[in-house]
Formats: C-alpha cells, sequence, structure tokens
C-alpha cells in the first residue's frame, strides 16, 4: 500500500509540468482562496447523489456512474505521457511548447490528437476489463495510474495557500464522514460491492480474491476479520496536491546537491505524508475502519512546512 503511495505521487510531480504546458488546470485561477470551496461542494452534491441511489437501492446506477467518470479521467490522464513520448519519439525540440514554429505548433496537434485516440482505446479497454474481470490487481493497476494523473491535474490547479485550505478543510470532513455520520463507510461498502478502482486492495494472503470480497459493513458488524487492506484513491490523491502545488508554484531556485528547491518541499510533503500512513496503517491493523485524511494531510501539511522552512527559511 505504502509502494502504491509513493509510485502514484512520484508519478504525479513527473506529469505536472506536461499538465501545465497542455493547460489541464481544472479551475482558471489557482491562487484563488475560493477553489477549495469549490471543490468541496462538488465533492459533497457527488456524495450526495451516489449515496441518495444506494438508498434507493440502485446500486448498479452507481457502477456505470463511476465506471463512466473513471473511464473519462483515464483518457484525460493517460494522453499525457502519451502526448509527450510521441513529442520526444518524433523530435525532442517539440517539447518546447513554448518555441513552435507555424509547422511544428500543426505536428504538436497532430501528434497530440493521435494520443487522445490511442488514450481512448485505452481507456476503453480498461474499462471492459473492469466489467468483465475486475480482478483486485485489476482495480490497483487502474486505481494508482488514475490518481497520479489526477493528483498531477489537481495539484496545478491549487496554488500553496489554497492546497492548504484544501487540505485542512477534507481532514475535518473525512473525520466527520467516517466517525461521526458514517456515510463513508456506506460509500466504501458501495463501491467495493460493486468492484470499483476507486479503492486500494492489498490482500493479506496470496489466495484472496477482490471478486469474493463479503460487503465491509457485514464484516465489521460481525467482528470478522477483513481478507485484504482497503485505502480509497482519496487518500492518495489529496495529500499529493500539496506536493505537486509545491514543486509547481514555489519559487525556483538551486538548493543542496543542486536539487531544485520546490521538489525539496515537494518530497519533504510526502515523506510527511508517508509518516502520516505510517502511524495510520498502526490503526488500520487493529481492524477497525479509520478516516485517512487526518493523518495523511497533517502529514503532509506539517512535511511541507519543514521542509520549506529548511530550504527557503522564514517567510518573513
Amino acid at each position: 500500500m505504502g509502494a502504491m503511495f509513493v509510485a502514484s505521487n512520484v508519478a504525479a510531480l513527473a506529469l505536472a509540468a506536461p499538465a501545465q504546458s497542455f493547460g489541464y488546470q481544472a479551475l482558471p485561477d489557482p491562487q484563488s482562496p475560493a477553489n477549495p470551496f469549490i471543490y468541496l461542494a462538488m465533492v459533497l452534491a457527488f456524495t450526495a447523489v451516489i449515496l441518495v441511489i444506494v438508498k434507493l437501492k440502485k446500486e448498479a446506477a452507481v457502477k456505470w456512474i463511476i465506471l463512466g467518470a473513471m473511464a473519462v479521467t483515464m483518457v484525460y490522464v493517460y494522453s499525457l505521457p502519451l502526448t509527450f513520448l510521441l513529442l520526444a519519439l518524433q523530435d525532442p525540440a517539440l517539447l518546447n511548447l513554448t518555441a513552435l514554429t507555424t509547422a511544428q505548433a500543426e505536428l504538436v496537434a497532430t501528434l497530440y490528437w493521435t494520443a487522445f485516440g490511442l488514450a481512448v482505446v485505452i481507456a476503453a479497454a480498461l474499462t471492459y476489463l473492469l466489467i468483465r474481470f475486475p480482478e483486485w490487481y485489476v482495480v490497483d493497476a487502474v486505481g494508482v495510474s488514475s490518481a497520479a494523473g489526477v493528483t498531477a491535474i489537481l495539484g496545478i490547479s491549487f496554488g500553496i495557500l489554497p492546497a492548504l485550505i484544501l487540505l485542512a478543510i477534507l481532514a475535518g470532513y473525512d473525520a466527520w464522514a467516517v466517525y461521526h455520520t458514517k456515510h463513508m463507510i456506506a460509500l466504501a461498502d458501495a463501491v467495493t460491492g460493486q468492484r470499483l478502482p476507486v479503492l486500494l486492495v492489498v490482500p493479506k494472503s496470496r489466495d484472496y480474491s477482490f471478486l469474493t470480497q463479503k460487503p465491509l459493513r457485514e464484516q465489521i458488524a460481525k467482528g470478522e476479520e477483513r481478507e485484504a487492506f482497503f485505502m480509497g484513491l482519496g487518500d492518495i490523491i489529496i495529500p499529493g496536491i500539496l506536493a505537486v502545488s509545491a514543486f509547481s508554484f514555489l519559487p525556483f531556485a538551486v538548493g543542496p546537491l543542486g536539487i531544485g528547491r520546490p521538489l525539496l518541499v515537494a518530497l519533504g510533503s510526502l515523506c510527511g505524508a508517508l509518516a502520516g500512513y505510517a502511524v495510520l496503517m498502526r490503526y488500520v491493523a487493529k481492524g477497525r475502519p479509520q478516516a485517512g485524511l487526518p493523518l495523511l494531510n497533517g502529514g503532509a501539511i506539517g512535511g511541507f512546512a519543514l521542509t520549506y522552512l529548511l530550504v527557503y527559511g522564514w517567510p518573513f
């Protein structure tokens, strides 16, 4: 689980610059303090729709809504590295998108739409696989790769202050949704039952199959030991937003060992999130549902602050 967390966020840092180059920002002004509240409103609205559908016993509809959303997400996420791969194979000079001739710009557009078409094919194939054979390793592969792209896109959409605000409010929301209303547990139960790629699954034994996974709430109610560890994609994506934001928006300067200071702060934020993850896993190992974002986001913010002070010094 920890390896998937690291892999997804490192890939997100690698995708941040290409995402910025192609204007993949989800919000028009990354520095607006209103952005976190817009995002929270969207999360609440989507969650409410899913929970209403579950309440009406229409879980199949949840499956198709989320699969559709994941398919669209995969297209945009996979088109980024495919585009840059095609550009590099054609002519590495094309990677400098700010200094293109008219002919080069036309070639870049052609290669972009070629990559987009390939991404559509890949997303369609993976979506079909998720429908026909949603085993845990298929779900994990789609989840980790999609989370990397989403983290990159959201990271370049939130400046430093909006990202800090976002992590703080989502940590509070996650705690409220898991411990108070418990609707996050109901949501996790619904998506687990439909074998959807919005959770990472790590089996406890080699013979585990996600296809036979019992409902989570049923296992919790009976006090049964769960056969696998589960972690929502949001627990990977949200802490990573701050790391990508730091990498994208902090002023560039060369730091120790010749490494850019924004990258050092980004890595420090990820290390802080990993520290929070280590604490979180101690609670998860006891078999009870835990809100991940309070510890993960708190660790990311702490790691960001400490590394920023070490690398840039006091801001005043």
